[in-house]
């Protein structure tokens, strides 16, 4: 299963990452098993464990994990959770460069090897449901531990505040980390390079859905791109991932490593996304479902059954491991019915 990449770093930090053995449910045998742990922001807001739990849950497993820019942990506590687990941290970009050179070097040193840029988040979406609750965690500094932590922000905070802290006013500081990571406008393709220089591992550009932008990306450098439209939850009416995803996985593949991200259930599910072009998938919701109600040990039980049914599908389908996933094993269906699994 080799691995399309634009340089022999990348291929080396991201072969490890998404293509390691791992042990299925304490099975004698093993496979192959693409999956990677989204980003998920605010994990506290699901279970006490925090960010801390799902990493350690991750790395028990060999799954990668992917740290939000908008946790409720360290990004060092995140690091140190993960053991020898792999993990990548992904950015909310800072508009402050000074800010952003320190939170990639605070995840260099606590050992993240893929940078992960999203880049359909420059604003919070119009969300009328979190709206008519006032639910607007990031304002009561819920989310914001990468940013209350950062040496570079509470610098600027203090020299603004006469040296206050993010502590003694949790409203001021958040609002201004949220203007930080969300300032309203999206950052230039020419901005890439000032991030290569300062990150000199792998760049995954997530949020990509259409064929030019995937092209610009592999102009621009780039190690991967994850085709996604974060969950649904940034833009309504936009394309579903997986309608796009063949084209874009036909005009890029060969240059640089398609992920796929936004509605993987089952590993049906991933089964799909990899016969139509990706080299991997991530999965966020079921997780997060876990971890919720049981912990780092219920998000576990999720992964490992995904896992399972992931080989387990294969077999049934009679598909030769991940190499079998192509596009003809697929037939599109038209007509409407409901799209859940039969399990």
């Amino acid at each position: 299963m080799g691995l399309s990449m634009v340089s022999k770093r990348c291929k080396e930090a991201v072969y490890l990452a998404l293509y390691e053995k791992r042990r299925l449910n304490g099975a004698n045998s093993c496979a192959d098993s693409p999956i990677l742990m989204a980003p998920v922001g605010v994990q506290s807001i699901f279970h006490k464990e925090r960010e801390v739990g799902l990493a350690k849950a991750c790395a028990s497993i060999g799954i990668p994990y992917i740290m939000s820019t908008a946790a409720s942990s360290f990004i060092e506590e995140v690091g140190a959770a993960s053991g020898s687990g792999h993990r990548w941290f992904q950015l909310y970009w800072p508009s402050t460069d000074a800010i952003t050179q320190s939170l990639l070097s605070r995840a260099k040193k606590s050992g993240f090897k893929v940078l992960v840029v999203t880049l359909d988040t420059w604003n919070l979406a119009w969300r009328p449901a979190d709206l008519d609750e006032g639910y607007i965690p990031f304002m009561q500094g819920i989310g914001n531990a990468v940013g209350f932590s950062d040496p570079v922000y509470r610098a600027g905070f203090a020299a603004a505040t006469n040296g206050g802290t993010p502590e003694e006013n949790v409203m001021m500081a958040s609002a201004g980390w949220v203007r930080e990571v969300c300032p309203g406008k999206s950052k230039a393709w020419s901005d890439l390079g000032k991030l290569r220089g300062w990150w000199d591992g792998p760049i995954v550009l997530k949020g990509i859905q259409d064929v030019n932008d995937a092209k610009m990306a592999v102009a621009a450098g780039m190690d991967g791109i994850v085709v996604s439209n974060h969950g649904g939850r940034q833009l309504d009416g936009a394309i579903g991932s997986l309608e796009v995803l063949p084209e874009i996985a036909e005009a890029v593949g060969k240059d640089i490593t398609v992920l796929f991200d936004s509605g993987i259930r089952t590993g049906v599910d991933i089964i799909k996304a990899l016969s139509l072009g990706a080299k991997a998938v991530l999965v966020g919701r079921p997780a997060i479902y876990g971890f919720a109600v049981g912990g780092a040990e219920g998000a576990g039980q999720v992964l490992r059954g995904l896992l399972a049914d992931f080989e387990m599908s294969l077999g049934l389908a009679g598909i030769d491991g991940v190499e079998g996933c192509k596009p003809d094993i697929l037939r599109k269906v038209g007509g409407g019915g409901w799209g859940g699994s039969s399990n």
